[in-house]
C-alpha cells in the first residue's frame, strides 16, 4: 500500500516542525487533514498498515483527502523543547504555527484536525484556543475522560522528568496492544519502526490532563467532535460510562461523535479492525464540511 509521501519543514518562532505529507494525484475539495502523533511516535504513526487496507495516509488519500502529519517538538526532525519549556502549551503554539502554514501552502478552505493520545489532546486544546484556522472539526483518538489510578500511564510518568527515554519494544507493545488476536505481525513490525524516544515531561503531563485541562478545553470548542476509545485500551479507562462522560463535557461543539472502538488496543490504527476507525473519520470528515458549508450558507460562519 505504500504511495508516495514527502516531507516538509515549516519555521515557527525559531523552531522546526517536519511533517509526512499524502495527497491525491489531483485536487480534490475535500478537507485537509492534520494529524498529531501521540508520545513515544513520529508522523510515522499515521503511515502503519494494521491490515490490508493500508494506513491512515493510505485510506485517506484514497478517499481524495491531503494528510498532513506533523512531527510534535522533539520528535522526527522538529525541534527539541528544554524540559522545563516542554509543555502541552507550547506544544499548542507551535503547532498552531505549523498548522496556519500547511493550511495556507495547500490552499485548504476547511481543515479536520486528527490527533491520537496526547496528540488527541493537543488537537482539542488547538481548537479551544480557535487558532484562525478554518477548522471544521476534531477528531481525538486514544484519549478520553478518565486515567485509571496506579495503571500503565502514572507508571510511565514516575520516570525522571528530565529524561528522554527510548523503551524497549517489548514493554511498548504490551501498553500500545490489545490481545494477540486483534492485531497481525506486520502491524506491529510496521509499529516499531515508528516508535521514538520520548521526552519524560510528556509521560508527566498525560495523566494530569483530564483533570487539569478538559474541563476548561472541552466546553470552549465550537467544532464537531469525534471520540475513538479502544476497546482494550492500558491506559485510559474505556467503559461506554467514561466514553459519555467524555462526550458530554463539549457543551458548545455543535455535535460529538463518541464510541468504543471494539478490537483494538491503545494504538487502535495500527490493529487489524483500525481501518473501521479511519472509514468513521471520513465520515465524520464529511459530515462535518456539510455543517460547515450550512453554518457558512445561513450566515454563522466567522
Amino acid at each position: 500500500m505504500a504511495k508516495q509521501r514527502d516531507l516538509l519543514t515549516f519555521e515557527v518562532e525559531g523552531h522546526t516542525i517536519s511533517a509526512l505529507t499524502a495527497g491525491p494525484a489531483r485536487p480534490t475539495n475535500k478537507p485537509l487533514i492534520a494529524a498529531l502523533h501521540g508520545g513515544t511516535y513520529t508522523a510515522r504513526y499515521f503511515d502503519v498498515a494494521g491490515a490490508s487496507a493500508g494506513s491512515f495516509l493510505d485510506v485517506a488519500t484514497a478517499h481524495g483527502h491531503r494528510v498532513v502529519a506533523f512531527d510534535r517538538p522533539g520528535y522526527g526532525g522538529s525541534t527539541p523543547l528544554d524540559p522545563d519549556a516542554n509543555t502541552f502549551s507550547r506544544h499548542v503554539e507551535l503547532l498552531g504555527g505549523a498548522l496556519a502554514q500547511a493550511a495556507a501552502r495547500f490552499g485548504a478552505d476547511s481543515v479536520l484536525l486528527v490527533g491520537h493520545s496526547i496528540g488527541g489532546m493537543l488537537a482539542l486544546m488547538i481548537a479551544a484556543a480557535d487558532p484562525g484556522l478554518p477548522l471544521i472539526g476534531v477528531s481525538a483518538t486514544g484519549m478520553g475522560a478518565v486515567i485509571p489510578s496506579g495503571g500503565a500511564a502514572e507508571a510511565l510518568g514516575a520516570l525522571p522528568p528530565d529524561l528522554t527515554v527510548d523503551l524497549p519494544y517489548e514493554e511498548r507493545d504490551k501498553v500500545m496492544f490489545g490481545p494477540a488476536h486483534t492485531f497481525g505481525a506486520e502491524g506491529l513490525r510496521q509499529a516499531r519502526d515508528s516508535y521514538a524516544p520520548v521526552p519524560v515531561r510528556e509521560l508527566i503531563q498525560a495523566p494530569a490532563w483530564p483533570r487539569e485541562h478538559l474541563p476548561a478545553v472541552a466546553p470552549r470548542v465550537r467544532v464537531p467532535v469525534h471520540n475513538a476509545l479502544a476497546e482494550f485500551d492500558a491506559l485510559w479507562s474505556s467503559g461506554q460510562e467514561n466514553v459519555d462522560r467524555f462526550a458530554a463535557l463539549f457543551t458548545a461543539a455543535p455535535f460529538v461523535d463518541a464510541s468504543v472502538a471494539r478490537g483494538t488496543g491503545h494504538c487502535i490504527d495500527h490493529h487489524t479492525l483500525g481501518i473501521a476507525l479511519h472509514l468513521r473519520q471520513l465520515a465524520f470528515a464529511e459530515e462535518c464540511a456539510r455543517w460547515a458549508a450550512a453554518r457558512r450558507k445561513t450566515g454563522n460562519g466567522e
